[in-house]
């Protein structure tokens, strides 16, 4: 089963699209999708604190902008 973690935060708005695209993907049913919120982490936070929401599928990463025909390429 393939994991896929979104690196976002609280009241950000992109994230909360990005977070929906997720969900509204027939195809990830049978994925994992993690949301980790890099506030909680300063290493996560320096990491991705000017480029979030970044998405994680396997090693791959993938910043916004991005839809769910990107989404699906990665996987």
């Amino acid at each position: 089963m393939t994991t896929i973690t979104l690196y976002s935060t609280a009241a950000c708005e992109l994230c909360e699209r990005a977070e929906r695209l997720l969900r509204s993907m027939p195809e990830l049913a049978r994925c994992t999708v993690r949301v980790v919120d890099i506030a909680d982490d300063e290493c996560l936070l320096g990491r991705y604190g000017t480029r979030i929401p970044v998405l994680n599928i396997d090693g791959k990463l993938l910043d916004w902008p991005f839809n769910a025909d990107d989404v699906i390429d990665v996987l």
